[in-house]
């Protein structure tokens, strides 16, 4: 993993069009994700195939979004601001 010793240098987060990725690869980032420690979806037990379709849906709709971070090497799955939608 590359340091930046200015914060200014470190390269920002880029978006990854979830359409861009192959069937498996964004099926291993969304599994990632909900497999993540501190992923709550509320009181009730969801199951993981569940947890993904969710997750799925916010993709193709718009509301979530995955950024890979070149500083850190890694991927995620953000919400996307109401006013960022399409």
């Amino acid at each position: 993993m590359a340091q930046w010793p200015d914060e200014d240098e470190r390269p920002p987060p880029v978006p990854v069009p979830h359409t861009e990725l192959s069937a498996e690869a964004l099926q291993g980032v969304v599994e990632a994700f909900v497999l993540r420690e501190g992923t709550e979806y509320g009181a009730r037990d969801v199951p993981l195939e569940q947890k993904v379709a969710q997750v799925m849906r916010q993709l193709e709709r718009g509301e979530a979004r995955i950024l890979f971070d070149p500083a850190t090497e890694s991927i995620d799955v953000v919400v996307v601001p109401q006013r960022q939608r399409r």
